[in-house]
């Protein structure tokens, strides 16, 4: 790869990272050629985008961003590296959940793939494999703006329903007054 490409791809990876709030490194070493067009093909399905960068170049690119911020994850830049980038916080996550659970290897000492290596997600950092779960179950904005709508919806409907019993209570009142009077 020649320079002028090396810059072309640094320059498209700080591209992405600034305009996509939640990114995803992770490891597709050895996932044959028909799976990884399968992943592929989720991934667009889903509105997540996949690429290929070597470790080099997403290191220089995270460091153009923000070096302090992203430092931690350099650590985890070995290997092949495919990097997931969408909108929604845990669609990645629980897209390579599902897919190693539906792609498991045969031979029973060989981990799943992919396997997440890193992610930036909601502003926060998760290093490390081990953190899959935790970043499937981060609820997106439009999931918390639901739960938020129906703790809401409950006592609002109390209210409402205070207000027509009250409402019918004071006209039967102004009724019986008028038929009185």
């Amino acid at each position: 790869m020649n320079k002028e490409k090396k810059s072309s791809v640094v320059s498209d990876l700080v591209g992405l990272v600034g305009q996509y709030p939640n990114f995803y490194l992770v490891d597709i070493e050895a996932l044959p050629a028909d799976k990884t067009s399968s992943l592929r093909r989720q991934c667009f399905d889903k509105g997540v985008k996949l690429m290929m960068a070597k470790n080099s170049l997403v290191r220089i690119a995270l460091t153009q961003i923000d070096e302090e911020k992203f430092s931690p994850i350099f650590e985890y830049l070995k290997g092949n590296t495919a990097i997931m980038f969408a909108e929604t916080a845990n669609v990645p996550a629980r897209l390579i959940k599902d897919f190693a659970k539906e792609n498991k290897p045969a031979d029973a000492d060989k981990k799943a793939k992919p396997e997440l290596k890193a992610a930036y997600v909601q502003e926060s950092l998760y290093l490390g494999a081990n953190k899959l779960e935790e970043l499937v179950n981060v609820k997106s904005k439009e999931e918390l703006i639901g739960d938020i709508l129906s703790l809401l919806d409950g006592p609002i409907q109390g209210v409402v329903s205070a207000l027509d019993s009250a409402g019918g209570t004071i006209h039967g009142l102004l009724k019986t007054l008028e038929e009185r009077g």
